[in-house]
Parts: C-alpha cells; structure tokens; sequence
C-alpha cells in the first residue's frame, strides 16, 4: 500500500497550496481530486471554486459587466459609446484562461512530486498500523462509483469545500446554480437570480451589466452578515440602474415550459413552504405566478462537503448539519492527524486568500518548520456588485453590541471624480458612494472600514495591511491624499454618525 506523510482530499485553492508547501519541505504528498457534477450536470477541473466556478470567472464577468457602467459615465466625458457585447467570446475566452491555469496547476504538482489522485477520496473503515487508510473511487460510490486503490497517510488534510444548494424545490433541476453560469454557452437571456448573498447580488449584476433583463427574488435581508447599510445601498443602486427585485418572497415551484421555466412564489411571511413530495394543491393556490424566464439562478447558500468523505468512519466531529468539521485554533480536528481547512470547517470565513494561507501555514507546522498559526480577525474582503463593496473589520451594527460611545463612527458619502461630469443629468450617479471607519473611541484604533465604490477592493487592501498593524485614524488623517482618487476620502473623515443614522452628503473638490 502506497503511503505519504500528508494526504490532501481535495483539490482546491487551500489544499493546493497546502501540498505544495509540504511538498517543498520534504514531505511526500498525494492530492485527491474529483468534481461531482452540479445537478445541471456542469464540471471541471482542478483548482476547486475559486478558480473554475467563483472568484476567478466571476470576477471577469464583473469586469465586463462593469463597462457598461463605465460608458454611461465616459458620455459625459465625450465618448460616443455604441459598443456590443458577446456572450459567446467571453465565456469561451474566460473558459480557455481556466483550463491554462488548470494546466498550471497540474504542472506544478508534478514538478514537486506529488502524486495527483483524479477520485473521490473517503476514510478506510481500519487504519494500516498508526495511519489512516484512504479509499479512492472514480466517481461518488453511493452513485455506483468503483474503488480502484487504497493508500495510507500520517496526517490528512480535508479542503473539500462546498457546493450549491438547490433548496428542495419542486421543479429545482430546471434551474441553474453558480457552478453552472460561468461555462454556459447560451447566453442568459430574461434571467431571475433567486437569493440576496453576495453570490446572488454579483450574479445578478453581472446579467444586467451585461445587458439582460434581471430580477432578484429576496427573502429577507440583502448580503446577510455584511454591513446592512452598505448592503442596502448596493440594493439602491441596482434599483437605479434597472434591476427589479422581488422582496420578502420565496419561491414554491418552478415549471418548464418550452425552453423557459416558469416561477411560481409565496409571501416569505408565510408558514414554511412543505416539501416537494408534501405540497397539496391546497399550497398551489396560495402562489404568486411571478412568470417566465429563459435562465432562473439558485444563489440560496452552499453546503460543505464533509459527509462525502466518510469522516464519521473514524470520529470526525463535525457541525449540527453534518456538512462541516469542527476546527480548533491549529485547524485541528477531534482525531489527531486529521485537520481541516477553507469552507468545509466551520465558522472559517469562506475566502479563497484564508484557504491559502491557513494551508501554507499548516504545512510549515507539520514540517516543524514553525508555529504560526493563521490569524483569522481582520480579515478584508469585496463583493463585486455593480456598485464595489469591500469591507473589514467589524459592522455598523456591531457597534451597537458594545458600550455606549465605545466606538464611533466617521463618514464620507460622495461622488468619484471620474462620475461627476455624468451627475448634471443623470442622478443615478451623485452621491452613492460611501467610506464608513469605526474606531474605538478612546484610543481612536480603526476596527471596521467600509467602501462602497469603483475599485473598492484594491483601495482596501492597503488599508487591512494598517489595520492588521493596528494603525489609528490619528495616523492614517496624517497621511497626505492623493488627490484626486476615491482612496483620498479616507483620509481625514470629520463627519460622524450614530449607528442606524441617515448619512448626509458632503461635497468634495
């Protein structure tokens, strides 16, 4: 039986550079691999979400989207702007970029010697002496899929991640989930995004940026965990610029017709919808025929992938739901030599840049080459909307948790320089984006920003670095701006607000 030292189920970002790392210190490494199709049958490659189905695509899209904005603003700037956008040739062009970077990937496990498992992995039911024994199958067993080898590892890494849920509805498999947007040939033509996270609000903005008609069905709240002012201007802004949402609804039902699916919703205020196989005709009357549409996106939250591997084989704990591992502060399991890392172990944020770095971290300690552990408070992250939202630190109604006038809250709510041209006929522009800083009153240490704007997610990057350092709203008002950019609004904020207070706008240079 083949044996290595770290054997890594799965085969995205964290467990990349997890093998890697290890790899470069000496260790034997195997990866292991295999991508179940969504149940719109979409697959792909390794490097896991990020980079076949999330960051990396969804960014581009957004990046495309994003011109069109862009034009609407170079009008007022001289532009006669008549361009038109191919579906088509993005997609193929985004889809061509992933396979090289696939490529990449595999070349680099190649070149550092570890051994790549193209299967499903799960535990052994025995150990082979102080190891764990791992089964791999090509394709998912319960699903017929056939064992095809056996190894042993010391220590094992599970960086399975997550998936789509389709949310038990009637009629869910004639609706598409994230995994399958990206690689779609067709184009989405009348699209309804159902869900309000920040998968669903990118989603939508990207359909309509790119020029089709898009509704956003909203239970509740929009981008649930983030900042609810922010979260409800990037709301506002999509309004403004065209997309409808439907809000305080769910959906009961979605029929095929033809080549379109027909969605049917209920009040979100209403008792819990039953099940597919409990929904009398009684429950159909109540609906609301909210019509046809050619493409209907499930964006309504993601499961990790943590019963797939059999962990319970050898008393693995993990989460009420079962789709997540229980982690310590070393990305520990309950059994030693079994760690988890990225959005298969609970209460991780679940970002790309955190699964690298806890992984690249965790091997250095396994190679007893250091004790580092990942840090994971002040962390900064951006939802691509139409309107950039990038964020770090804690929310506006975190304050509130705190003692009164423990923290205060300074603002800028303006407009970038390049838009305002656009702003003497076109309201759509003035005024929608926002700095928010809150420091901690008495020593004025900044614990939370908040950008709304163009290119939010590079402004912030510098800034987390100062607060990863500790830097003080003192020390960030003297530092000199550069003038003019958006990133200068953070520097020296005067106006202060009360948490839940309406923001007034102040007039820039």
């Amino acid at each position: 039986m083949e044996t290595y030292d770290l054997f890594v189920i799965g085969g995205g970002s964290g467990g990349l550079a997890a093998a890697k790392k290890a790899a470069d210190l000496g260790k034997k490494v195997a990866v292991a691999d295999y991508v179940d199709p969504s149940w719109a049958n979409t697959t792909w490659g390794l490097g896991g979400t990020c980079l076949n189905v999330g960051c990396i695509p969804k960014k581009l899209f957004h990046h495309s989207a994003i011109h069109r904005e862009e034009h609407m603003a170079a009008v007022a700037l001289g532009w006669d702007t008549k361009a038109s956008h191919n579906w088509e040739v993005m997609v193929n062009n985004v889809q061509m970029y992933i396979k090289k970077q696939v490529f990449g990937h595999k070349t680099d496990l190649r070149s550092k010697k570890v051994k790549y498992y193209n299967h499903i992995a799960t535990f052994g039911e025995k150990k082979e002496g102080n190891k764990f024994t791992i089964e791999l199958f090509k394709g998912r067993p319960e699903k017929g899929g056939t064992l095809e080898t056996t190894v042993a590892a010391e220590n094992v890494l599970i960086a399975t991640g997550g998936r789509p849920n389709d949310g038990g509805y009637e009629g869910a498999e004639n609706c598409i989930s994230s995994d399958d947007i990206f690689s779609q040939k067709k184009p989405p033509g009348k699209t309804l995004v159902v869900g309000a996270s920040y998968i669903a609000l990118e989603c939508a903005g990207f359909t309509h940026g790119l020029g089709f008609d898009t509704t956003v069905m909203m239970r509740s709240i929009p981008l649930r965990g983030f900042d609810q002012d922010c979260a409800g201007r990037i709301v506002d802004f999509m309004k403004s610029e065209g997309v409808k949402f439907e809000e305080k609804k769910v959906p009961t039902r979605f029929v095929k017709e033809g080549d379109k699916v027909r969605c049917f919703a209920t009040d979100a205020s209403a008792k819990s919808w039953p099940k597919a196989s409990e929904v009398t005709h009684d429950h159909h009357r109540n609906e609301q025929d909210l019509g046809l549409f050619d493409t209907v996106l499930l964006a309504i939250g993601r499961t990790g992938c943590a019963k797939w591997i059999k962990a319970d084989r050898v008393g693995v704990e993990t989460n009420r739901s079962g789709d997540k591992f229980i982690v310590d502060d070393k990305d520990a399991t309950n059994v030693p030599g079994i760690y988890a890392i990225g959005d298969v172990a609970e209460g991780r944020p679940e970002l790309t840049p955190v699964a690298i770095q806890s992984g690249r971290l965790l091997a250095k300690r396994l190679a007893n080459d250091g004790t580092q552990l990942m840090d994971y408070k002040t962390i900064a992250t951006t939802v691509f909307t139409p309107l950039e939202y990038a964020c770090c630190g804690i929310s506006e109604e975190e304050t509130e948790l705190g003692l009164p006038g423990e923290f205060t809250i300074y603002y800028s709510l303006y407009t970038p320089i390049q838009w305002r041209p656009a702003t003497f006929d076109n309201e759509h522009f003035k005024d929608k984006c926002l700095v928010k800083m809150i420091t901690e009153t008495m020593t004025e240490k900044v614990v939370g920003l908040h950008i709304l704007g163009p290119n939010a997610g590079e402004t912030m990057q510098g800034f987390a670095v100062a607060m990863k350092m500790g830097v003080t709203k003192t020390v960030i008002d003297e530092t000199v701006g550069i003038h003019p950019t958006s990133a200068e609004e953070i520097v020296g904020l005067t106006l202060i607000k009360s948490a839940g207070e309406d923001l007034q706008a102040n007039e820039g240079c």
